[in-house]
Parts: C-alpha cells; structure tokens; sequence
C-alpha cells in the first residue's frame, strides 16, 4: 500500500522536475530569438538610412556650448570644409530628411546608401528654426523608404536605437533609451526634445531615431558635451513635430505654421507674484500684433492663456507648437484670464507671414548718457531718441526707455537684461521717460509686491516682439 503514493509522489516530482527543465531551457532560446529578431530588424533598415557628405564655405564658429552633430572633415582648402552627416529616405522617388545645419550654406552634396551607392544631391527645401531639410536624389529604381512613427506615445524608459554616420565612419547603429522628453534646450521658441542615451556623435545629425517598430520617432540632431564625443546627452527632434514640418515643406516649400499675431512665455512665480496670482499658471501674453488675428479677437497684452481648445498644455513651448500646427483657416478657442475672470476668446488661425517668420536680427548697441533710475534695480536708462528707435528696428507706434547699462550681479543682470534692450511697460503702464520707469517700479513698492514686472524689447531677440521680465524689488518701507 505504500508503494502506490511513492509511486504517485515520484511521478509528482518527475513532471515538475521536466517542467522546470523546459521553462529552463525556454529562456535562452526566447533571448537568441529576440536578439535575431532585433539584428534582422535593423538589418531591413539600414537600406533607409544615408550618410550625407557637403562642402560648404566656412563663414561662423559654432557655439562650442551646444554642439550640432557634424563633424569636419581634413585635407580641404583653407576656407572650404567637407562636413558629414546622415539622413533617411521618406519617399521612393528619392526624397531624404536630414538636419538644415548639415546642409546649410552647401555648395555641394553627395549622398551615400548603405550598399556604397553614392548619388548628387539637391537641397529643395529647408527650414532654419525647425533645423530640417529636403533632399532630393535622382534615382534610377525605388528606394527604400523608413515610416513614421508616433513619438507622442514614448515614454521615459523606451528602447529606441540611432542610425547614422558618426565622425564620417560609416554608417553605424547605436542603441539605448528615451532618457527625457519635451526638452528645451533653447534652440527655438517650439523646443520640444527627445533625449536618448544611444550614443549620438558628431556625423549623426539628421539620421533616424528607430523605435523597436522600425518607426521613426525622431531626427538626430545635436548633443551637450564638454567633449568632442557623446556623454549621453543626445538630442533628436520628435517624428510629430518633424513629420509636420516636412509635409509642410513637402507642399509649400516652407514651413506655412499657424498664426495668430501674438507672442506669449511662460508664467513664472515671479511674475505670478507680480500679478496678484497665488501661484504660477498658464502663458502670459507679452505683445499681439497691430491688425493680427489675435488683436481682432480681442487679446491683450497682459492676458494669460490658460487652455488650448480645452486642453491644459504643459507650457508657452507646448501652446505656440499647437497653435503653428492647427491647420490654416481653423478657429481655436483660447481660455483666457483678465482681471481674475476666465472666459473663452475664439480666434481664428491664419499662415504665418513668410517674411516674419524668417526674420533674424541683432541690433547693435548704442552709447547712451546715464541715467540710473532706479539705483537697487541696477539700471542706467535714457530717453529713446530717434537714432535709438531706428538701431532698435522698432515700429513707428512704439515707445520706450533705453536701457544704456545694467550692473553686474543685479537682479535685472541675473534676469537676462542687457544694454539696448528697451522698456516699453512698467506693470501694465507704457513708459516713455525714466520717470515713468521710476514711478511703476515705487507703484509696485506700494502694493507690497515683491517683484516689477516689465515689458522688454531684448536688443536680440531669436523671435520678432518683446517679452515679460519680473526684476526684484524692495518692498515700501523695507
């Protein structure tokens, strides 16, 4: 009687021994399955993938901070360099996605397929502040093309791998993860970033980043790094932003954003206090264009935007790429806030002038007698005077105090202020003297408010119009 439940108990014990076994011997063959399927995925990409070589004749020195994925190469004239870089192909015809800064100001371009074809390639067109381009290559047979993904559905945490031609070797693949989104690293006013630490180098610029699809979600475009090499902070524009800009460009021959004549920043503590507001919310409105859509609709300066058709974005970045992205000839619905009620604007959306949007100035600064007005603030202003108005390229209906110094460790130097940049609001008060500067600044001291806020015209501006700084200020009797 005893043998049958040792029999039973060994049988038992078999059936979970071969179990275990099996799910043992699973594993290993689960990860070489995984690892080929990975290896044959990429494999079926690189044919997508170019390296991009230019010349082009040197006129600037790169800013050595941020630092564009390109790399130059030796054994050139003196003042013509051959730089590197990488694309992907989008269409079958022979259109190529790549960086605007690898072809920028090119004279000639070569492109070169993962098989060791090399074709002349023509730049058709290109944006400068979303830094993407079109090439085109005349090809005898279709080519294979990469597809878009979506990068709004990353996450922090994703694997994703790069593919490009890092300093001018070859084309190569590296892998990693999406290591931040939605970064501003303060390249355009619509920054919105995928970090990744798969290695990006020099020679990356313009190749795809893959997801583990083989969609494209980004474009590779720059890194920080102290150093020539990658440090793990690389760059890529997101696919929904680059895919709208290249169809954009695809169709018009330029970018053709949304517009509705107002520029906005993001609310801040500082200039929450300075409103009256019990914490920071929204994008505060800090200039609307004369005869533009959003001044026929009725915004103001000083308004703040709380939603975007409904939505609540994630800040000023978020609400200008919305807006530049909503189809021309649509009307969106701004919530706004004035005088501490909320209420609903709808503004319709117009293209964005062609000229306006290109437009890129620096004016140069202008010595001027001091006038320190007031002393903690750190300021010498003066009177705008004609000469003043004409090297600020001001509009004619714009008026102002001219910043001539700003002290050094002042709350308004921490601020970003700097000589030639003008003062067109005190609060919400146009200023024309100094005086009036003075008297907004002891207005503010008054009604205990720990900050002044100012309507500014940087002497360089990246983008057209004026924005809101919030300077510290000693409170009455303090």
């Amino acid at each position: 009687m005893d043998k049958y439940p040792t029999s039973l108990h060994q049988r038992l014990c078999m059936a979970v021994i071969t179990v275990v076994m099996a799910c043992t011997l699973a594993f290993p063959a689960l990860a070489d399955d995984l690892g080929a399927n990975k290896a044959e995925l990429i494999r079926g990409l690189l044919p997508t993938v170019v390296n991009i070589s230019v010349k082009k004749e040197e006129f600037t020195t790169p800013d050595p901070a941020t630092v564009a994925a390109t790399v130059p190469q030796p054994e050139v004239p003196a003042n013509i360099k051959n730089y590197v870089g990488s694309g992907f192909v989008i269409d079958p015809s022979g259109l190529i996605v790549t960086n605007y800064h690898v072809v920028e100001n090119a004279f000639e371009v070569t492109v070169m397929f993962s098989d060791g074809n090399r074709m002349s390639g023509k730049v058709m067109s290109a944006s400068r502040l979303a830094d993407l381009a079109l090439v085109k290559v005349e090809a005898d047979h279709p080519l294979a093309m990469a597809h878009w993904g979506d990068s709004e559905t990353l996450q922090v945490g994703d694997q994703v791998f790069a593919a490009g031609n890092p300093f001018g070797i070859g084309l190569s693949v590296s892998a990693g993860i999406v290591s931040g989104l939605n970064r501003d690293i303060q390249d355009s006013p619509y920054d919105d970033f995928i970090q990744t630490d798969a290695p990006i180098n020099h020679g990356n610029s313009g190749g795809p980043l893959f997801d583990m699809q083989g969609k494209v979600v980004g474009v590779n475009s720059t890194i920080i790094s102290p150093t020539m090499g990658s440090v793990g902070l690389g760059f890529a524009i997101p696919s929904s932003v680059a895919h709208f800009v290249i169809d954009q460009l695809r169709t018009y021959g330029w970018v053709r954003p949304g517009w509705v004549g107002v520029k906005v920043q993001q609310m801040t503590p500082e200039i929450a206090n300075a409103m009256g507001m019990t914490r920071p919310e929204g994008s505060i409105v800090s200039w609307v264009l004369p005869d533009g859509p959003a001044m026929k609709a009725g915004l103001a300066i000083g308004d703040v935007i709380m939603r975007y058709n409904g939505s609540v974005l994630s800040d000023e970045r978020a609400l200008l790429r919305s807006i530049a992205h909503t189809p021309v000839g649509e009307t969106i619905t701004l919530l706004v806030r004035r005088d501490g009620e909320e209420r609903g604007v709808p503004v319709p959306v117009e293209a964005w002038p062609r000229n306006q949007w290109e437009a890129r100035d620096a004016p140069s600064e202008v010595q001027r007698p001091k006038t320190i007005i007031p002393p903690d603030l750190g300021l010498s202003l003066s009177p705008l005077g004609k000469e003043d108005r004409a090297q600020a390229k001001l509009e004619n209906d714009l008026n102002g105090v001219l910043v001539t110094s700003v002290a050094a460790n002042s709350d308004s130097a921490r601020r970003g202020m700097t000589s030639g940049d003008v003062i067109l609001r005190v609060q919400d008060l146009p200023v024309v003297t100094p005086a009036d500067v003075r008297s907004g600044v002891d207005s503010a001291r008054a009604h205990n408010r720990n900050f002044v806020l100012m309507l500014v015209m940087p002497k360089v501006r990246k983008v057209p119009g004026p924005k809101w700084v919030a300077l510290q200020v000693a409170a009455a009797g303090g």
